[in-house]
């Protein structure tokens, strides 16, 4: 009877007759792996290879193994949450820029067939110090929550505390908000942090980062249906990012009326701009910069 499907898990524990060494070494990985890919050619079976990776996310053992293969996929994640992500880093017949996402449940792993609402917190009102960016994984927006606390300090050096995003970045736009927007930050302690444990390690979060930042100064919340996509530069200009007509278009999907973007020109217009759209009726004092 032909298989339909033939699944090794793992390749590093599998040796082969033709080749001297304990499993797991190269030169058996190399044996076990030439000779798994004449079988699946020569019988059209296809052949699905677990393999360890090391402390930095690579494919341990020879490289010859992903040379090998039509495709590789690398689950990636975190302890702290049940989340998984599967993003392919190479493809001979398709693209790498897709990415799924799955849960870890009590049964296995579970498909997210749209994570849209993870990454978003579960408050009815809007609350000061959070902003939403439209980030890409892959070729899919996902909607992210960007959360951001301010607390004055006397200590000699404030506190700088991230959470899914890039410490050199939040860096940066906080030496960005304070010289070209007026924020005080330098006697504060910063913490900033996402939502659901996703990293947002693409420059286009850096606007919903800064107006989170920005909020949680003035202790001022933004309005519940407002979206902030682009990249701001150390001149405190906005620019545009890739897919922004993908993003804006999912972010509306989704519910968001207001979408923040490069055409707002500089940061210090966005953040005037962002807490100006107030839902009609309400009515707040637009914090002036």
């Amino acid at each position: 009877m032909q298989p339909e499907l033939l699944i090794v898990d793992s390749v590093q524990t599998v040796s082969s007759a033709l080749s001297d060494g304990a499993p797991g070494q190269p030169s058996q990985v190399r044996e076990v792996a030439g000779t798994l890919t004449r079988v699946a050619k020569e019988r059209g079976l296809p052949v699905l290879l677990v393999g360890h990776v090391t402390k930095d996310g690579t494919i341990a053992g020879p490289r010859l193994l992903e040379h090998l293969v039509d495709v590789v996929c690398h689950f990636e994640g975190d302890r702290q949450t049940a989340l998984r992500f599967i993003r392919a880093q190479k493809n001979r017949f398709g693209p790498t820029d897709e990415v799924g996402c799955f849960e870890m449940t009590g049964d296995g792993i579970a498909e997210v067939p749209d994570p849209s609402g993870l990454f978003l917190s579960r408050s009815s009102a809007p609350v000061s110090g959070t902003c939403v960016a439209i980030a890409m994984e892959g070729r899919r927006a996902l909607p992210v929550e960007v959360q951001a606390l301010i607390v004055a300090t006397q200590a000699p050096q404030p506190r700088r505390v991230v959470n899914g995003v890039d410490a050199s970045r939040v860096a940066m736009l906080l030496a960005v908000l304070e010289r070209r927007c007026g924020l005080k930050l330098s006697s504060s302690d910063v913490y900033v942090s996402t939502v659901g444990g996703i990293r947002l390690q693409e420059p286009g979060a850096d606007l919903a980062i800064a107006l989170a930042i920005a909020s949680a100064v003035k202790d001022q919340a933004l309005p519940a249906t407002l979206a902030a996509i682009g990249e701001i530069s150390l001149a405190g200009e906005i620019r545009p990012v890739s897919s922004a007509t993908q993003r804006a278009a999912e972010a509306r999907r989704l519910g968001f009326s207001g979408v923040l973007d490069g055409e707002a020109g500089v940061l210090r217009e966005a953040i005037r701009v962002a807490f100006a759209q107030t839902v009609p009726g309400d009515r707040v004092d637009v914090p002036a910069f």
